[in-house]
């Protein structure tokens, strides 16, 4: 029987969005180091400064959390908990770049008996199968006798400050029983126990990558049926307001579906797919109807102009490119693809977020945001992400910011009950 320690050092590699409060929560409980590649992110860290906005200064500054940059600092620990992001390529192909790096890193810093769990989104068979094999090669030592894997799906939903890391269900898995009990002790440790251990590693992996994908597919159809209701001049949340009051609805909004997570898992899991021979279509499916929202949302504001405008090009503020509402994450953001639409019909398109990063928009997207909302003159005005800033405005403020005759793109439906200016018109899904 393997002996592991009741009070072990755990690093957890990455101090992102996913990381960060891991770290944190643990921290409470066990000695920790959180490590990470970036030192200005470390430096912010240790100043109490989180640009993720999902740990308070305050809590950051309390913490017993240990933060560094250097490798040395965390070798030898009992326990690596990887939580680097897993994108894809532009060919919507999983790139493992990440994961091969951390592992590579991790795998130089491991001595005998060490734990190697992994929380970072993967098709089933990563953990082992590709990881395993690396963190080998860079520590010598032999998995499964000398090293242990572990694998727990992350849940973190950004922004979201009821489901954090510390109150919802964990789950774990390991290589033997042994490690996976071992793992639901600590996890168990920061969330009251309240811990599932899932029968092996693959099932886990298989889990998390099918949460995502579910969402995926259940938004393509209400974005494909809100495409079918527009013609016939349905607003869908009209519809789902009366559909949602049967008990077992299931009420998904429509949109441009972004992000690190709903819009990147499925093409994992359709890698996985014809890696085996089956060709995964209703994954794909849904993937392409979401894919073309963005398309879908501008040809519609287009024509909306075109009809007012007599085909003239438009001054358009756009408001929200965050992949989601009141954070500043702009990871895979499907509202760059409408900006281009958007230009691609020849209109000029000025963009403000309340809570992007203007540094990160610029270097990431070439875009360049507006500092503030004092200039008017607009002819259209697109909600594009439903910040609550954008969510309180009145009717003084339309006025201020758009010509009389402006068009107001509601595309998240957050001003469908407020007063617009007489001679302004209203769209919306």
């Amino acid at each position: 029987m393997i002996m592991f320690k009741d009070s072990p050092k755990i690093a957890v590699v990455g101090l992102g969005y996913v990381g960060l409060p891991l770290a944190i929560g643990l921290a409470k409980h066990f000695h920790v180091t959180g490590f990470d590649i970036n030192d200005s992110r470390v430096g912010e860290l240790k100043k109490g400064e989180d640009r993720t906005n999902e740990i308070s200064k305050e809590l950051l500054i309390s913490s017993t959390l240990n933060l560094t940059s250097t490798m040395e600092e965390i070798k030898g620990y009992d326990v690596f908990i990887v939580t680097v992001p897993t994108p894809v390529t532009a060919m919507n192909q999983p790139d493992l770049t990440p994961l091969a790096k951390a592992s590579e890193t991790v795998g130089k810093l491991l001595v005998k008996g060490s734990i190697v769990v992994y929380e970072s989104t993967v098709y089933p068979g990563v953990t082992e199968d590709y990881c395993a094999p690396i963190l080998e090669k860079n520590s010598g030592l032999k998995c499964g006798s000398e090293f242990y894997l572990g694998y727990s799906p992350e849940r973190i939903n950004p922004g979201d400050k009821e489901h954090t890391v510390d109150k919802i269900t964990k789950v774990v898995s390991g290589q033997t029983s042994d490690v996976a009990q071992h793992l639901a002790m600590i996890y168990g440790k920061m969330n009251q126990g309240n811990i599932f251990i899932a029968k092996n590693i693959k099932t886990a992996e298989a889990a998390k990558v099918i949460e995502n994908a579910q969402r995926d597919i259940n938004i393509a159809f209400i974005n494909e049926i809100t495409t079918i209701f527009s013609k016939l001049g349905l607003s869908i949340y009209d519809v789902l307001d009366a559909a949602s009051t049967k008990w077992n609805f299931l009420k998904f909004l429509p949109g441009m579906v972004g992000g690190h997570c709903i819009g990147v898992d499925p093409y994992y899991l359709a890698h996985l797919s014809r890696t085996l021979n089956h060709e995964p279509e209703v994954i794909l499916a849904g993937r392409k109807i979401n894919e073309a929202m963005s398309h879908y949302i501008a040809s519609q504001i287009h024509e909306k102009l075109q009809f007012r405008q007599k085909e003239k090009p438009a001054k358009i503020l756009l408001l929200g490119i965050t992949f989601k509402e009141n954070i500043p994450d702009l990871r895979n953001t499907k509202v760059i693809d409408l900006i281009k639409n958007l230009k691609s019909y020849g209109h000029t398109v000025f963009v403000h977020d309340a809570y992007a990063d203007p540094q990160e928009a610029h270097k990431e997207y070439g875009l360049t945001l507006l500092p503030n909302l004092a200039e008017g003159g607009y002819d259209c005005m697109v909600g594009a992400v439903a910040h609550d800033v954008y969510a309180q405005f009145e009717l003084e403020v339309f006025k201020e910011l758009l010509k009389e005759d402006a068009l107001v793109a509601d595309v998240k439906n957050i001003w469908s009950a407020k007063k617009l200016p007489q001679g302004m018109n209203y769209w919306s899904l």
